[in-house]
């Protein structure tokens, strides 16, 4: 089973996003960051953040993500959400490769490892 906990950031002033993953698979972390297109709010921002986390996958084994957006684990796990349906739908068609997924929310102190590379992903859009 592989693991990924995601987180994105926005900056609220300029709309800027970023990403940070942290993927562990056979017991090795990889860390990955990437800065976004800008969001128009933080919400968008993470649903954008789990689509590029899941790119990153090699389509191999199960998955447990783990998020701290309740909003992104309660619409994937409804498959629904009233203002960010397009992103839920393009969430589900990624994950429909993998054979068993399984998404949980955590809380932002859980996830402190995908915070800080968000954040460091973050800052270095601004320079």
């Amino acid at each position: 089973m592989m693991t990924l906990y995601v987180d994105a950031a926005r900056n609220v002033h300029t709309g800027q996003s970023a990403v940070g993953a942290v993927l562990i698979v056979n017991k090795h972390q990889q860390q990955l960051k990437s800065d976004l297109p800008q969001s128009a709010d933080n919400h968008e921002a993470e649903f954008m953040g789990l689509i590029w986390g899941i790119k990153q996958l090699p389509m191999i084994d199960n998955l447990q993500i783990y998020t701290d957006s309740k909003i992104v684990a309660d619409a994937i796990q409804k498959k629904y959400a009233k203002h960010y349906q397009s992103y839920v739908d393009r969430i589900i068609s990624l994950l429909s490769e993998f054979p068993l997924v399984l998404i949980s929310w955590i809380p932002e102190k859980q996830n402190h490892g995908a915070h800080q590379l968000a954040m460091q992903a973050l800052k270095k859009t601004k320079r």
